[in-house]
């Protein structure tokens, strides 16, 4: 498969002309992310984590489960400026979408937990969103002898396999399935040279003379460090509030460009509603220039082609 890849980037590069310079300095999107050593990726843990991704009864309320910021119909985002959680409580924070979450190397705006298996367990218990005792989540699930039968399938040997660990690495298994492949980008990186147009070959070109690429670069076009910004009306001190670094306050984790066009509201504030304003602002605020409306446009089309085939699945029945 290496060889194949490698021959359809040589042909890219002998035929595609000026754009040929560009194009191996992106990665296309692999089907799965890293898997960790210890959470090992097998369908019955994909399928308990679906369940659990859709389940609002390990919500105080009953009512808001993963599923409900996290909406498939809406990027796996919510499209609201700010999450809306227990009781109507408004967040500070916008919600990222879980698409590719797998690829990231920290996850939240603030980056508190390096991965999805710590990710996981804090919506649940966080007052603003879920505000559901751990305890109390785990005591629910275990009145279903559906669930008990899911643990028990996707943790064979485990005396107690309802359990706040593996309820964290069953949901961490789900999301890393959640991989949006086959982008017009991703397939004009494999070869297909007219999958992109040429205003999105010129945004590609642009993207990189323009440094954008600093930061946003991997197979889910995000360094996943942190970075000072200051975005139309927040105050937030981003990472500041997790490491008391004067460095950090306002600096906030790169977001993957991957579905971009697709997850808006943008920033952590969800101040910014369209992608042209949003690149305007990256201009201004992270490379001290200002971009002309051409330059946009172009730039905006090549973020469009980042937009990948989202995850074919089916909501499950809950017991």
């Amino acid at each position: 498969m290496g060889c194949i890849l490698a021959f359809a980037a040589s042909t890219a590069s002998a035929e595609d002309g000026f754009y040929s310079q560009y194009a191996d300095r992106f990665e296309p999107l692999p089907a799965l992310p890293p898997i960790p050593a210890d959470n090992s990726l097998t369908k019955e843990k994909i399928e308990l984590g679906k369940m659990l991704f859709f389940e609002p009864r390990i919500s105080s309320s009953g009512v808001i489960s993963c599923a409900t910021c996290h909406n498939p119909a809406l990027g796996w985002a919510d499209r609201i400026p700010r999450a809306v959680g227990h009781e109507g409580q408004v967040g500070e924070r916008n919600t990222p979408t879980v698409l590719n979450s797998g690829f990231f190397e920290a996850q939240f705006w603030d980056g508190r937990e390096p991965d999805l298996e710590g990710q996981a367990l804090g919506p649940i218990e966080a007052d603003i969103e879920m505000a559901m005792d751990l305890d109390a989540a785990l005591e629910r699930l275990k009145e279903f002898d559906e669930y008990q039968a899911k643990f028990a399938a996707a943790y064979p040997g485990d005396d107690q396999p309802i359990k706040a660990d593996n309820v964290a690495k069953a949901l961490a298994s789900f999301q890393r399935t959640l991989n949006t492949p086959n982008s017009p980008f991703d397939r004009y990186l494999r070869g297909d040279l007219d999958a992109l147009t040429d205003q999105q070959k010129r945004g590609m070109a642009a993207f990189v003379d323009n440094g954008c690429i600093a930061c946003h670069r991997g197979p889910a076009l995000t360094d996943s460090n942190f970075h000072r910004i200051q975005v139309p009306g927040s105050t937030d001190e981003g990472r500041y509030l997790v490491t008391g670094e004067e460095a950090d306050r306002f600096a906030f984790k790169t977001p993957t460009l991957r579905n971009v066009a697709v997850t808006y509201p943008y920033f952590n504030n969800g101040g910014v509603e369209t992608l042209e304003e949003a690149t305007q602002v990256m201009g201004r605020e992270m490379l001290n220039r200002e971009f002309d409306d051409e330059t946009v446009a172009e730039l905006v089309a090549f973020m469009e082609s980042l937009t990948g085939e989202m995850p074919d699945f089916q909501v499950p029945a809950l017991p």
